[in-house]
């Protein structure tokens, strides 16, 4: 433990100077200018880092064109030892440079008091170097880790993942292993660790009513031509109440009581600068953390008619508006936009189109969730507690939506996630950070657990 907060104090030569290189390469994924700044990540930090400690990396190239490739490393010590399979993704949402406040570039690593900033600190380059200095450490305290090891860094997470299923299931050997130990996202409390054992899966769709050609005076037309926008807004009006509760039944999915057990004391925590939570939105009688980690919430993330920026007394030919379901175990995802035309058509709007965004999969993320009886979680909850040195919160999933489906499904083994950043860091906004003391903490727990993995008597077995 020693060796490894002194590694993340010495800010001069320690994790802070990992975290600045890989800060300093601009792995945009959301366009093309960002693909040789992926193989770079990969090529030029991943694999120097990762095979002096005895990993052996191969990237494979994406079958999905303009999606970033996948490096994954291993080190196999023993092939009777539980082989641990650990995640991060290399690539960054946009920088969004000129809207950081105080001059912050995006690519440049910067610090105010407890503050971190730069692109990717908390979503993922710093949370996946952490899980690489906590290995490091156990190697060079012990000589060996005790388990095996398999290190996947993905460089298309922010672009929907595209291709990293078809990797896998090309190179499902490769990819195998027992149990899967990551971390990305935020805690749920600053204050207190917690494991999840998921996420709610991702559906995006554009709804578009588009009318006629051109716009027409509304003077002259008003009251003979309909309104597109007023459609399109009695449309998606259909879809929730007045105060979000969702109407479509197929979108309704069931709350286990085991799930509405693990977050009865979860609290949210949503940072200093955070909105105050609305009580009264949503699913009647649920707990805002049962909303967030056990429910389905629709939400309208862009909507225009005619022109905001310059309206004009005209009435608009088309309106479109660009939604998403964030959805959790038991919805059935083939029938997300099935169920949501039947719902349309039965109150008479066969003029809304339903349609994917150009290029995407509407469903980005499938929704996922581990058992939290299974031996793995228990051991892992286990071993954070011991390392936290107090009892840690567990959640069937978290609220965002990332690959954890994908594993699960295609190698078919328990996931845990360690989340170690907090909900206010800003991450695919300007200004993403970390916060020094939560990440220190973070390394500490994790070379605790990876140490604790490796034990001859008390690590888990396969």
């Amino acid at each position: 433990m020693a060796a490894a907060f002194a590694y993340y104090d010495d800010e001069a030569g320690g994790y802070f100077k990992d975290l600045a290189a890989a800060v300093a390469v601009p792995t945009e994924s959301q366009h093309a200018a960002g693909l040789p700044h992926m193989r770079r990540y990969l090529d030029g930090l991943m694999a120097p880092t990762l095979t002096p400690l005895g990993y052996e990396c191969r990237v494979y190239d994406n079958p999905v064109e303009g999606a970033g490739p996948v490096l994954l490393a291993s080190r196999v010590e023993d092939p009777s030892l539980p082989t641990m399979l650990c995640y991060g993704h290399g690539d960054v949402v946009m920088g969004m440079e000129g809207r950081w406040q105080n001059g912050r570039d995006p690519w440049r690593l910067s610090f105010e008091g407890e503050k971190v900033y730069g692109r990717g600190t908390a979503d993922n380059k710093g949370q996946h170097l952490l899980h690489i200095a906590a290995l490091r450490t156990v190697l060079e305290t012990r000589g060996k880790l005790g388990f095996n090891h398999k290190l996947c860094i993905e460089m298309g997470e922010e672009n929907g993942s595209r291709g990293f299923r078809e990797v896998i299931q090309a190179h499902r050997a490769d990819f195998a292993a027992d149990a899967f130990f990551s971390s990305d996202g935020p805690r749920t409390v600053r204050e207190r660790p917690n494991i999840t054992l998921g996420n709610r899966g991702g559906c995006q769709f554009d709804l578009i009513v588009d009318l006629r050609d051109g716009g027409h005076h509304s003077g002259n037309w008003g009251g003979l031509l309909a309104n597109p926008g007023i459609i399109l807004a009695h449309a998606i009006a259909s879809i929730t109440d007045a105060k979000g509760r969702i109407l479509i039944d197929a979108w309704r999915p069931p709350l286990p009581d085991w799930v509405r057990e693990l977050v009865k004391d979860a609290k949210r925590d949503s940072g200093a600068n955070a909105p105050e939570i609305d009580e009264d939105w949503g699913e009647p009688g649920l707990a805002p953390m049962e909303k967030v980690v056990g429910w389905n919430s629709f939400e309208v993330l862009a909507f225009t008619t005619g022109t905001p920026e310059r309206p004009v007394n005209a009435i608009p030919p088309k309106a479109q508006a660009r939604c998403a379901l964030r959805f959790v175990v038991g919805t059935k995802a083939e029938d997300i936009l099935p169920s949501l035309r039947r719902h349309l058509d039965a109150r008479g709007f066969q003029n809304v189109e339903i349609r994917t965004p150009p290029g995407a999969n509407p469903i980005r993320f499938g929704a996922s969730r581990t058992d939290p009886n299974h031996p793995f979680v228990k051991w892992v909850r286990g071993a954070l507690d011991r390392a936290a040195g107090a009892p840690c919160d567990v959640l069937p999933n978290s609220g965002g939506s990332n690959v954890t489906e994908i594993i699960g499904t295609e190698l078919g083994i328990p996931y845990i996630w360690l989340p170690l950043s907090y909900t206010g860091c800003s991450q695919h906004a300007p200004d993403e950070h970390i916060l020094k003391p939560l990440m220190r903490e973070g390394l500490g727990h994790l070379t605790s657990i990876y140490w604790d993995l490796g034990d001859e008597q008390d690590g888990y077995r396969k």
